[in-house]
């Protein structure tokens, strides 16, 4: 892997894996991804997908953004400078994530997604449990499909999740769109 960051999110991965005492057959029971994957991805062969990387956080009790935040190495502040805000972005999608908060143990997180034209990303119902989520939308049109409902959102519209269900963000338009997505975790 040519990418830094990338290259620490694989050991990050493994390093929360051994931390909770997972086997890699453990966490691919508890993610729905495969063992092979997995290694993989542990061994920087593959760059995760956004959809992956959902699966692979939630099983491990981990939001995207402090798997994110220990891949950059952050310590606890209180303050995070614009340029010190990590960034990651999907290899297959092109979906952009910024974390936006401070590396802290406050339950309360903010990150900012850019969804490219016509890109799709989906999470299982898993990646959403041990959270609340609101979806703020800054530039843009974004289809979010909640279940079985689909929510049309525009620019200053926001929208509190319900219970866990599978969920894909849409962009339906032919122009990026921008979201800030407010986490704060179950705990």
């Amino acid at each position: 892997m040519d990418d830094p960051l990338s290259a620490s999110l694989a050991a990050t991965l493994q390093a929360a894996r051994v931390g909770r005492e997972l086997s890699v057959n453990a966490l691919a029971d508890r993610s729905g991804v495969s063992r092979a994957m997995i290694g993989k991805i542990e061994r920087g062969e593959a760059q995760p997908t956004a959809v992956l990387l959902g699966r692979l956080s939630g099983a491990l009790g981990l939001t995207l953004s402090e798997l994110v935040a220990r891949a950059e190495g952050g310590a606890d502040e209180l303050l995070r400078r614009a340029e010190d805000q990590p960034t990651w972005t999907d290899p297959a999608t092109g979906y952009r994530r910024r974390a936006i908060s401070p590396v802290s143990d406050s339950p309360l997180e903010l990150v900012e997604v850019e969804l490219p034209p016509g890109a799709a990303v989906s999470y299982p119902a898993d990646a959403y449990i041990f959270k609340y989520q609101q979806i703020w939308i800054l530039e843009g049109n974004l289809h979010f499909q909640e279940g079985e409902v689909l929510h049309e959102l525009a620019v200053g519209d926001c929208l509190q999740l319900g219970a866990p269900v599978p969920c894909t963000f849409i962009n339906p338009t032919k122009s990026s769109t921008r979201y800030l997505v407010a986490l704060v975790k179950s705990r």
